[in-house]
């Protein structure tokens, strides 16, 4: 693979999530169950370990997919 195609394969990539990004939080993916929160008056922490795995995931299928083609 040629850093031109993969410059163009990022962009592309960056321009979905960037029209996507929005509508992530609607069909609430980071409200997985697995994702670790805690909430104080003072200190907000959030882990999203389950949404982690499932993005690493999806992730790994396209590059599998991307490589075969």
């Amino acid at each position: 693979m040629t850093i031109q195609k993969l410059i163009i394969a990022l962009g592309i990539a960056f321009i979905i999530i960037g029209i996507l990004f929005p509508y992530i939080y609607k069909i609430g993916l980071f409200k997985l169950p697995g994702d670790i929160y805690f909430g104080s008056k003072n200190l907000k922490f959030f882990f999203p370990i389950t949404t982690s795995i499932l993005l690493s995931i999806i992730i790994s299928i396209i590059i599998w997919i991307w490589r075969k083609f």
